[in-house]
This record gives C-alpha cells, structure tokens and sequence, in this order.
C-alpha cells in the first residue's frame, strides 16, 4: 500500500467508522456467540500473498462485529464509561501516523513534554493541589497509564518505596528486602479484581477514604516506552472545552437520576447505594437468587446490557450511564425492557409457589 491507495483507504476506512458509531444504535449490543466462535471463521494460516482491502474489510462485519460487545452502544450500560469521541478519534489517527516511541525525552521531545502538559490539564480541571502539578519547574506531574491494573501497580510501588525510605530513617540497620517482608497493602470489603487499594468502591462509585496514602509520582509506569497518546487528550481538550467537557459529565449524572427516579417509582426495587457519578445500583426486593435470574433473563435477551456487583452481602445489578450517544429515550427503553422482564420473572416465581 502506498500512500495514493493509503488515502483512498484511510477515507473508506474514516466512513466505515463513522456509520459505525452513527448506527451502532441498530446493532444488537451483546454478542450471541459462543467462546471459540471465531477461530472456525479464519484460515489456520496468514496468507502467502497480499489480499484486497476489500475483502478484508468485509470480514470485518462477517468475522469480528458478531463477536463484538459495543461499549459505545445507548444500550450499554454495563462495566464504566470509556473515552470515545470523533476529536479523540483523530489524535489517535495521529499518535499512529506519527509511530513515535517515547521512552525518554530525547526519543522523541513532544510526546514527552505534551503528556506533561495535558496531565497538568486534568490536573487542574479537576482541582488537584499544586503539588500534584508538574509546572515548569515542579516536583509532580504524571502519565497516562495503559490500564488501571498499570495505574494501580504504580501507586502500590510508589506508596511502598515512600514506606521503606520512611522506616529506614529509624532503622537503618534493616535492608529494603527485610522491610518489604513485612509491609501490608489494606484494602476494602468493595475491591475488585483492578485495585486492591482504593478510595471509595468500584462497584458503586462511593467515595469513602478507608485510609491515608500519599503517593509519590517515582517509578511513573511499568513500560519502558509509550505511544502518543497525549495527542488524544489534546484533541479532546481543546475541541470540548472544559465547558463542554463539563456538561458531558453532568447529563450523566442527570440520566442516572432519571433512572434512580424510575426505580423508587415501583415498590418491588430498591436503590442499594448512594448515586453521585452516571451509575445506579439497584435490585428486586428479595434473594440473592432472584436478582442473580432477573440478571441473567436480561442479558439473555441481548436488549441492554448489565453487570452485577455484591454490596452488603447483596446481589446487585448495575446500571452505568456509558455511552456519548445515550440520551433519555434510551433509559426508558431500558427501564422497560428491566420491568417487563422483572414481572414475568416475579409472575413465573409465583406461579410456582402456589
């Protein structure tokens, strides 16, 4: 591919995903395939010689979109929210262009120097002290990590590199593997898999300090290079606007109360938790069992989908606000296809008691 076809593709590609997004609506959002579905669909082998755009272009819907889950569905409403946007699109159409590996300052000056900046961005958009801050001259700042687990890990090795230096002032004696024996990592009762210390829950998005860390921004991430990806962010920043990044955040956060207000409406549910962010944790009145059912019935029936999380001992569903494109007529679908399925479940679990 040279770069006359690679302009003629680039467009075709740029179309694809745009009607992509613009009609993901029309896609049913979970997949009904079965695990190894898609190794029946592909040759055992990569192919000797070179194949048309075209057709692989079409083994895209025939082969990858049937077993594909679509985060960025108005009827996704499972898991959290994950950035995407058409600004973000086209810095990371960029970051890719440019291929750039930024493993130090030299191995390419912008990639490093705009990730502090835009880190600096978030950081003061969301009113973190100063000395969270990298500046010009400061002693904070950060990266973007590749996942949470990563961000995570980071935090966990800078808290204990704080802690090891901190007892060895009264210790000297101890070496670090000595120390490291017998440092302990609390946690809470609401981990999940990503974050074994946390403030707050993942489950249901409660801020709440279980305890006081101060973390020291040494040892910044695992990988030794990283992408552009503060290209991304650059974008975004400057093609919403803090404005219009702010009333993103806020119509969230008022459909997850138009939800939180369905719910309280009927008597068989309840709200398990306090709703702050774009989630609402909630559940059927009733066992374990019986949420664990109405779960699975849901997502069965491939309309919308949910994840559960446990709170207190109980069974609860969770309905996260994800998706740019959602809006309110999409909660009262949701909330209606939850209901109709809540009262044959309730109607069925009746009949068989009688």
């Amino acid at each position: 591919m040279d770069a006359t076809e690679f302009r003629k593709r680039g467009k075709e590609m740029v179309d694809y995903i745009a009607d992509y997004i613009e009609k993901i609506e029309e896609r049913q959002v979970y997949p009904d395939v079965e695990p190894g579905y898609l190794r029946a669909l592909i040759p055992e082998f990569a192919p000797e010689t070179p194949e048309r755009f075209e057709d692989i272009l079409k083994d895209v819907e025939r082969i990858i979109m049937p077993g594909v889950t679509h985060w960025h569905s108005p009827y996704f409403f499972a898991y959290f929210p994950t950035a995407n946007s058409f600004p973000a699109l086209l810095g990371d159409m960029l970051s890719g262009g440019i291929g750039c590996i930024g493993f130090s300052w030299a191995s390419s000056p912008a990639c490093t120097e705009l990730e502090t900046v835009m880190l600096d961005w978030l950081g003061k958009m969301i009113n973190l002290p100063p000395q969270f801050l990298a500046g010009k001259d400061g002693e904070g700042g950060g990266v973007i990590q590749g996942t949470a687990s990563e961000a995570t890990l980071v935090a966990m090795l800078a808290a204990r590199t704080k802690a090891i230096r901190h007892i060895q002032l009264d210790n000297e004696n101890l070496t670090q593997g000595e120390i490291i024996g017998r440092l302990v990592a609390y946690t809470s009762d609401q981990v999940s898999t990503l974050f074994p210390a946390l403030l707050g829950t993942s489950t249901s998005c409660h801020l709440e300090s279980i305890l006081h860390l101060c973390f020291i921004l040494q040892h910044w991430q695992i990988p030794l290079g990283r992408r552009f990806r503060s290209l991304k962010m650059w974008f975004v920043f400057r093609m919403y606007g803090v404005s219009g990044l702010q009333e993103y955040i806020r119509k969230h956060v008022r459909l997850a109360h138009e939800f939180k207000d369905l719910v309280l409406q009927d008597d068989r549910f309840e709200i398990c938790a306090d709703v702050i962010l774009g989630l609402v944790c909630f559940r059927l009145k009733g066992s374990n069992e019986l949420n664990e059912v109405l779960l699975k019935n849901i997502n069965d029936a491939r309309k919308i989908h949910l994840v559960p999380c446990h709170l207190r001992g109980k069974f609860v569903l969770r309905f996260a606000i994800c998706a740019r494109t959602v809006e309110s007529s999409h909660i009262q679908f949701a909330w209606k296809n939850i209901t109709t399925i809540a009262s044959v479940l309730l109607k069925t679990q009746k009949q068989s008691t009688d």
